[in-house]
Formats: C-alpha cells, structure tokens, sequence
C-alpha cells in the first residue's frame, strides 16, 4: 500500500489523515496539508467511507447507482442484495431503477440494513415501483430515465444485465463516472470487474474517499 492511501482517524478532533499527514476535507473530497498532530487510530477505507457517511457532518450525499438485469440469477440476485446492504451499512444512498429483478434485490438488500434507497421509475405513477424502495420517483420519461441514473451517480455498480444496463454503463462512462461490474454484467471498456460485492465496496469507498479515480 502507498503512504498516502494509508488512513487513520484523529481521535482527538475526529479528522481523517492519509499516510502522507493529509487531512481529508468531505465537502470538497480534497487532501489538504494539516500541521496539527494529534493521537490517531488506523482505519480501512470502508471504515472511513462509514465515518465519511455517518460522522463527518460535512459529506455530500451524492447515491451510489446499482443497475442490472431484470430477470436475475439466483446468484445475481443475492449479489445484488448483499450490494445493497453493504452500502446501506456504510451510509450510503443507494439510487436504481426502482422496478424488479437487481433492482428490487438492491432495495431488499438497503432496507434490511436499515438504510435509505431512491428508485428512479420509468413510468408515470409511484406504485410501480418493488415494494423494498424509500422514494419512488416516477419520471415517466420511459427508458431515458437511464441516462439519469447514470448522470445522477457518484458511480455504479452493475450486476448482471443486458441492453438496458449496457446503456447505463454507456452513459456513466461517457459522464466520467466509475462503474464496478459483478456477476455477468456486459464486459465494457473503462469499467472494472470485481470478484465480489466486498471488492466493490472497497472500489467505492476509495473512490469516495479520493484515493483512486
């Protein structure tokens, strides 16, 4: 591991410094040179996502987009369902397309964790949305509601998927947005595959966190 990915908490004045002696500003998500010194506790990069998420007081809440096939393997759905409660469990936003297949696992996976989830529909009427949603919100614009997903994200996380998830991918590359693929979502280039729903939250929590692009 590089020094300056190497984290660790100020116990005294809760801040978050890398190995570098940086200090972590969340509201611009910059390293900033910090001349104070003070005790400090090491941390993984999940575990300052969470402290970002939870305890900073200054994090924007921008969602992360999980996107997929409609019609889920066994194995996709339950990927899918632990993406969301991993998210949730770091606090999290988690934004999808709010209908069935990954999208209502995801949702599953948020609610269990106690977290917050945003389905954006694509059709005219809240009540289409799967039942695990926080806040429905029908656009009525049909599939274009992709490109709004893709734009509207901090970055993405694909499980499974077809045409329509390929299109979101599309549109979140061509919007510099980082994308994490996971069991069987479209191989495409720019995006990075991941073994597992922990990999990809540990990609989305040094993304969070500026340590990687």
């Amino acid at each position: 591991m590089e020094p300056a990915s190497r984290l660790s908490l100020d116990t005294g004045r809760r801040f978050l410094r890398d190995g570098a002696g940086r200090c972590f500003d969340p509201a611009t998500r910059t390293w900033n040179a910090d001349a104070e010194a003070a005790p400090d506790m090491a941390v993984s990069a999940i575990e300052a996502l969470c402290w970002l998420q939870r305890e900073s007081g200054k994090a924007v809440r921008v969602p992360v987009a999980v996107i997929g096939t409609r019609t889920p393997t066994t194995s996709q759905f339950a990927m899918a369902e632990r993406m969301g409660a991993l998210l949730a469990g770091q606090g999290v936003t988690v934004l999808c397309g709010g209908r069935s297949g990954v999208m209502e696992a995801v949702c599953r996976g948020v609610d269990g964790a106690g977290g917050l989830s945003i389905g954006l529909l694509p059709d005219e009427e809240p009540e289409a949305a799967n039942p695990y949603v926080t806040v429905p919100l029908a656009t009525g614009i049909g599939v274009a509601r992709n490109a709004l997903i893709a734009r509207a994200a901090f970055c993405l996380v694909a499980v499974g998927g077809g045409y329509g998830t390929l299109s979101e991918i599309a549109f979140a590359l061509q919007f510099k947005r980082p994308v994490f693929l996971l069991d069987g979502a479209p191989t495409v280039e720019g995006a990075v595959r991941c073994a597992d729903a922990e990999e990809a939250l540990e990609r989305v929590a040094r993304i969070f966190l500026a340590l990687e692009r």
